[in-house]
C-alpha cells in the first residue's frame, strides 16, 4: 500500500493506493482518502496499516436504548425539543423541531393517503378542537373520564392507576400507594369575554366526527357503510405525564369513525389478505389467568372465536397492514380488553403494541363503540341522528367501528426500529424508510470549488422542486455521509471530478453504503424511484466499484 498525490481543481488531495493482480495485469485500487495535507495523509495511513493486533481494543457494550437516551437524541439531532425549555420546560409538553416535524407530517400524509385516498368509504375533516360544552356530556366526559391519583408511601411518587388497579398494583420500588382522589383529565377553558362559558379542550378527535356525521351524510351523497376520519391535536391533563412522548398532556390522533347498518355484522371488504393474515394476540383468557403468554393467530380466526365482528375485524386487519407498509409490523402484538377496563362505550376493544427497547406500548387501538355517541347526541341536542338508509328502505342510526393511532407514539416507533450503530462506520445509522425520511437526499460537491459548485447547486435547486434535499459543504466527504446517516437522509449525491466531465454524479445508499453513477438527466426519475420503493439500488445506475474508507 502507498500514497499518492492528486492535484483536483488546482488543489492537493492524498489517496491511499494498493496494487493488485488482476490475470496477468497489475491494477492500483484506491483504498482511502487520506487528506488535503502531508501530514493528514501520513497520521490516516498509519491508522490504515495498523496490524490487526496492534489495533486498540475497544469494548463496546450492546444494551437496549433508554427512553432518557431517545429523548437525548432526538434533541440533539434536531427531532424534538421540550416545550418552553428556556424556562425549564413544562411537563407533558414537546416541540417538534426542524427533522421531527418533517417526519410527523410525512407519517401523517402516508396515513393519510393509505386510509383516505387509497379507500373508497372514508372521507377526512378537520373538526375545531373546542365543541359546545354539552358535547362531553354527551359522551360521557365529563362524568366519565377520570383517573385516580395515588402516591408511594414509600418513595412518593405520583403517578395514576386504572379502577380494576386499585389495592393490586404496587410502585416499581415495592411500596403501596395511597389514594388521592379521582380527577377528571379534561382541560378547562373559557368562551368569550363577557358572560363566559366553561367549555373544554378536546380529549379525543371522535366526536367532532359524530357532531358532523349527519351533515356529511346529507351533503357529500355516500351511503352505509362509510367512515369519516381526521388527524388533530387532543389535550388531557394527565395526573403525572413521564416517558418522553408516551404519556403527555398535548398529543396528536389519527381517527376514523366507521358507520355500517346496526344489523350488519357481515363484511364485503374481507378477503385472503384479510382473514389469513397472522398476528401476534394476547387474549382476554390468558390475562385472567394472570398470563402475559401471546399465541399466534390469524384474523379468520379471531372471527371465529367471536372475538370481534366482521367489520371491526377488516379495520383491524388494515391497521396491522398499514403498520406492515411503514415497517413496524415485526414487532407488534394485539391485547384484547377485559371486560373490566372496557371503556363505557365499547363492546370490544383490542391494544396494538409495539416492542420498544424499555417495553410494550400501546400506539394504536381499535374499538366498537356501537350506537352509544350517535344515540347520546340524539339525546343531548334533540336532533334526530338517524339516516335514511336505501338498501334497507328504512331510517336506522349505525353502530360505529373505531380504530385510533397514535401519531407521536408511531414516529417515537419509527425512531426506535431505525436506530443502529454500525461498528464499522463508527456513528449511528437511522434506517427509516425513504419516503418517510425528513430529508430525501444531500448533494455534495467533493471539492469546493467553483465549478464542482456551481453544477451541486444546480442540482440542489432542481431536485428541491419535488424533494425536501439539503446541500453540504462542510467537513470531509465521510463526515457529510455520517451527518447524513444520523439523521436518516437515505441517499446522498456527489459531484466529483467525473462528474464534470460526464455530466454523471455518485448515489450513495444509507443503508449499505454502496454507491451508484447516473446521469444528472436521469438524477431526478430515479431518485423518485429510489424513494418509492420502486426500483431496487443496485439496478438504479452503474455500480461504483469502492473500497475508499471515510474518515
Amino acid at each position: 500500500m502507498f500514497i499518492i498525490k492528486k492535484k483536483i481543481a488546482g488543489k492537493d488531495y492524498f489517496y491511499a493506493r494498493e496494487s493488485k493482480r488482476d490475470g496477468k495485469k497489475v491494477k492500483a485500487i484506491t483504498v482511502a482518502y487520506l487528506g488535503k495535507t502531508k501530514k493528514e495523509a501520513e497520521e490516516n495511513f498509519r491508522r490504515l496499516t495498523i496490524k490487526p493486533e496492534e489495533k486498540p481494543i475497544e469494548k463496546k457494550e450492546t444494551k437496549s436504548l433508554t427512553i432518557e437516551e431517545l429523548a437525548t437524541f432526538c434533541k440533539r439531532k434536531g427531532f424534538v425539543f421540550k416545550s418552553s425549555e428556556i424556562y425549564g420546560g413544562l411537563s407533558g409538553f414537546w416541540d417538534y423541531g426542524p427533522l421531527g416535524v418533517e417526519l410527523f407530517n410525512n407519517i401523517k400524509q402516508d396515513f393519510w393517503k393509505f386510509f383516505v385516498h387509497e379507500k373508497e368509504n372514508i372521507l377526512g375533516i378537520d373538526a375545531s378542537i373546542i365543541s359546545h360544552p354539552k358535547t362531553w356530556e354527551a359522551s360521557g366526559h365529563v362524568n366519565n373520564f377520570n383517573d385516580v391519583a395515588v402516591i408511594c408511601k414509600k418513595c412518593k411518587k405520583a403517578t395514576k392507576l386504572d379502577k380494576n388497579e386499585i389495592g393490586k398494583k404496587k410502585c416499581s420500588c415495592g411500596g403501596e400507594y395511597e389514594l388521592q382522589g379521582e380527577f377528571n383529565l379534561m382541560f378547562k377553558t373559557k368562551i368569550g369575554s363577557l358572560n363566559p362559558i366553561e367549555s373544554y379542550l378536546r380529549p379525543e378527535t371522535a366526536q367532532g366526527m359524530f357532531l358532523n356525521f349527519k351533515q356529511i351524510y346529507e351533503t357529500c351523497r355516500v351511503k352505509l357503510p362509510f367512515g369519516i376520519l381526521q388527524i388533530g391535536k387532543c389535550f388531557r391533563n394527565e395526573i403525572a405525564p413521564r416517558d418522553f412522548l408516551f404519556r403527555d398532556r398535548e398529543f396528536t390522533i389519527a381517527e376514523f369513525e366507521f358507520f355500517i347498518h346496526p344489523d350488519e355484522d357481515k363484511c364485503n371488504l374481507l378477503d385472503e389478505k384479510h382473514l389469513k393474515l397472522k398476528l401476534k394476540l394476547l387474549d382476554k383468557e390468558t390475562q385472567e389467568q394472570g398470563k402475559e403468554d401471546l399465541r399466534e393467530t390469524t384474523i379468520e380466526q379471531m372471527i371465529k372465536e367471536k372475538r370481534l365482528i366482521e367489520w371491526h375485524a377488516y379495520w383491524l386487519a388494515e391497521q396491522l397492514l398499514w403498520f406492515k407498509k411503514i415497517g413496524l409490523f415485526e414487532k407488534i402484538k394485539v391485547r384484547e380488553h377485559l371486560k373490566s377496563e372496557l371503556s363505557h362505550y365499547s363492546s370490544a376493544t383490542f391494544d396494538i403494541d409495539y416492542e420498544f427497547p424499555f417495553g410494550s406500548m400501546e400506539i394504536a387501538g381499535i374499538a366498537n363503540r356501537g350506537q352509544y355517541d350517535l344515540k347520546q347526541h340524539e339525546k343531548f341536542s334533540n336532533e334526530k341522528m338517524e339516516i335514511f338508509d336505501e338498501s334497507t328502505k328504512a331510517k336506522v342510526i349505525p353502530k360505529v367501528i373505531e380504530p385510533t393511532f397514535g401519531i407521536d407514539r408511531i414516529f417515537l416507533a419509527l425512531i426506535c426500529k431505525g436506530y443502529e450503530y454500525d461498528a464499522k462506520r463508527e456513528n449511528i445509522v437511522l434506517k427509516i424508510p425513504s419516503y418517510l425520511a425528513p430529508i430525501k437526499a444531500a448533494i455534495f460537491p467533493i471539492v469546493k470549488n467553483e465549478e464542482f459548485e456551481k453544477m451541486a447547486k444546480d442540482i440542489y435547486f432542481e431536485l428541491k422542486k419535488d424533494f425536501n434535499v439539503v446541500y453540504d459543504t462542510g467537513s470531509s466527504i465521510g463526515r457529510r455521509y455520517s451527518r447524513q446517516d444520523e439523521i436518516g437522509t437515505p441517499y446522498c449525491i456527489t459531484i466529483d471530478g467525473d462528474s464534470i466531465k460526464n455530466k454523471d454524479v455518485t448515489i450513495r445508499n444509507r443503508d449499505d453504503t454502496k454507491q451508484i453513477r447516473v446521469k444528472i438527466k436521469d438524477l431526478k426519475e430515479i431518485l423518485r424511484k429510489l424513494i418509492n420503493n420502486e426500483i431496487e439500488f443496485e439496478k438504479a445506475g452503474k455500480i461504483v466499484e469502492t473500497r475508499v474508507k471515510e474518515f
